[in-house]
């Protein structure tokens, strides 16, 4: 293709058009200023967050009733993993310490069981 010397700033105006559109293309998305919503909680945020007392909270990690994450001598908790925990109740809970008892139970007459014989 010729163009003429009075057809070039046209021609040129194009090119640079297509050249803005291409290195629009190929520059990476603008990365968003946003943070997002801190999920980590600590000891008394989870607290506050569940309305229980902070002791409350310690006693129900150490039965391992309460999702939780242990890092060193702390205790952080997950704020999605607290709702799912609160709303799936205590019957899943439940269940597992009716199975255990009766694990128990069943382990204890045996032995008394074989001792008779």
């Amino acid at each position: 293709m010729r163009f003429t010397f009075e057809q070039l700033p046209e021609e040129v105006a194009k090119i640079h058009d297509k050249l803005d559109r291409i290195s629009k293309l190929l520059s990476p998305k603008e990365i968003s200023t946003e943070v997002p919503e801190n999920n980590l909680l600590n000891i008394q945020q989870a607290a506050q967050y569940l309305s229980l007392a902070v002791n409350t909270i310690y006693s129900k990690v150490s039965r391992k009733e309460i999702p939780y994450i242990k890092k060193g001598k702390r205790l952080y908790f997950f704020k999605d993993q607290l709702a799912d925990w609160v709303e799936s109740g205590t019957s899943s809970n439940t269940s597992l310490i009716e199975a255990e008892t009766e694990t128990q139970f069943l382990a204890k007459h045996l032995r008394k069981a074989r001792r008779l014989f």
